[in-house]
């Protein structure tokens, strides 16, 4: 059982029990987050579907920031140079369960 949620304008695909890099959340560690933007769901293999009402919730592990992605701009010949440096901040979730009309899919201990 997986599905296709969409969350910081990226699609992740899921399934219970798994741990995902999220764009930051306002959450804080130990909270419980709910995802209600389902694109499509999967419960046996080479199926999907369009739920009409899902939800996945998931449980905040923390929060951190990627490696450090140099940018660096060069104009040859005009003797114009430019570094720059990014850090992209993230939230770690671990999914708990997956709800598809009625039916909850929990992850397994």
């Amino acid at each position: 059982m997986y599905a296709v949620i969409r969350t910081g304008g990226k699609q992740y695909r899921v399934a219970p029990g798994d741990v995902l890099r999220i764009e930051k959340a306002g959450a804080a560690a130990n909270e419980t987050i709910e995802f209600s933007d389902v694109v499509a769901t999967s419960t046996s293999e080479g199926a999907l579907d369009k739920p009409q009402n899902a939800r996945v919730t998931a449980t905040v592990l923390g929060e951190g920031r990627g490696d450090k992605i140099l940018v660096f701009h060069y104009k040859r010949k005009k003797q114009y140079k430019k570094l720059q440096g990014h850090r992209q901040a993230f939230t770690s979730v671990r999914i708990n369960e997956i709800e598809v009309d009625g039916t909850t899919y929990r992850a397994e201990k």
